[in-house]
């Protein structure tokens, strides 16, 4: 199936087309639960709704960089897996131009190349990092969220501006004192930011 163009898949509408940047997040299955959302929509439902989907955000990224959650990609083995993935197909599926793995989420910017739809990709990513990580915990289950969060890239500017969130993530979150220092990010593989 041909999802070119805007589509829905599960709750967020999405935007795929032959070589458009995108930015991805995905997420572990436990980092924001469900209660936790419904309860932000309800705090928020007397904004506007471009203005609650920005609050919205915002209190998710807040979160999620707060670790909240099981966190298993804090382990530098899972994180590498995860890695791994991303970096896999680079260059034959996608260009991938940034990526960080944080402790419960995981940001990437990449270009689909032609023939190579967003959706497959990110099913791609989470499903073999997903059973890899499953092995190494020896556990079962779901490990991501269902869905996720893209954004196609306008300009590049907001290219610019995007990279550069995605490589200082770990930063904002304390993690680190600069970009480079993050073992699982593409940050650490320049040599100045």
């Amino acid at each position: 199936m041909d999802r070119r163009g805007w589509h829905r898949r599960g709750y967020l509408p999405h935007f795929d087309g032959d070589e458009v940047r995108q930015f991805v997040t995905f997420r572990l299955r436990d980092s924001v639960p469900r209660e936790r959302l419904e309860a932000w929509q309800d705090e928020l439902r007397m904004l506007s709704d471009a203005a609650r989907r920005v609050e919205l955000m915002e209190r998710v990224e807040r979160y999620l960089d707060a670790g909240q959650g099981s966190s298993v990609l804090h382990g530098p083995r899972a994180a590498a897996i995860v890695e791994q993935t991303l970096r896999r197909h680079d260059g034959a599926q996608y260009d991938l131009h940034a990526w960080v793995v944080m402790p419960n989420h995981v940001h990437a910017l990449f270009t689909p190349r032609q023939g190579f739809e967003l959706s497959h990709i990110v099913q791609a990513w989470k499903s073999v990092s997903a059973r890899a990580i499953n092995r190494l915990l020896d556990r079962k289950g779901q490990l991501w969220q269902e869905d996720y969060f893209d954004r196609y890239m306008r300009d590049g500017s907001h290219f610019e501006r995007t990279m550069g969130y995605i490589e200082w993530n770990p930063v904002e979150a304390s993690l680190c004192a600069t970009p480079q220092e993050w073992p699982c990010g593409s940050a650490r593989l320049k040599t100045s930011l």
